[in-house]
């Protein structure tokens, strides 16, 4: 599984550098540190972002908090905007606010492939280069 989030990761560091975001990987998140570092950091010297990036094949992704929580404080520190990019099987890449995504009894952070569908933001949402209006 870490063979495939590593490689989904490339592939969104790939699309981001498309779209004129300097990008990269940062090689010590997911426990590599005790510093609180997202999967993915892009800017454009306009807009930055820190993702946490999850992949999965089946409907629904379940986050530890703590995972969460460390974006954010990355993000606060950096000045970025903190984002949970999601993609399903079969799906495009979507990015969530973790303000606006569904806890669970346990304070974890929990994601419905619908729920992303319906609310989550699409690539050139995030990075400026096209509106969409969610009903």
């Amino acid at each position: 599984m870490v063979k495939k989030g590593s490689a989904e990761e490339r592939d969104l560091v790939h699309r981001l550098w498309s779209l004129d975001f300097a990008a990269m990987r940062a090689p010590a998140s997911g426990g590599a540190t005790k510093k609180p570092l997202p999967d993915v950091l892009a800017g454009n010297s306009k807009i930055y972002l820190a993702i946490e990036v999850k992949t999965t094949t089946k409907d629904k992704i379940y986050i530890d908090s703590p995972q969460i929580d460390a974006l954010c404080e990355f993000s606060k520190i950096f000045g970025a905007t903190p984002y949970i990019g999601v993609k399903f099987k079969y799906t495009k890449w979507l990015f969530l606010d973790p303000k606006t995504t569904e806890r669970t009894k346990s304070n974890n952070y929990k994601i419905e492939k619908d729920f992303a569908l319906e609310k989550g933001l699409e690539l050139d949402e995030i990075t400026g280069k096209d509106k969409q209006i969610k009903f």
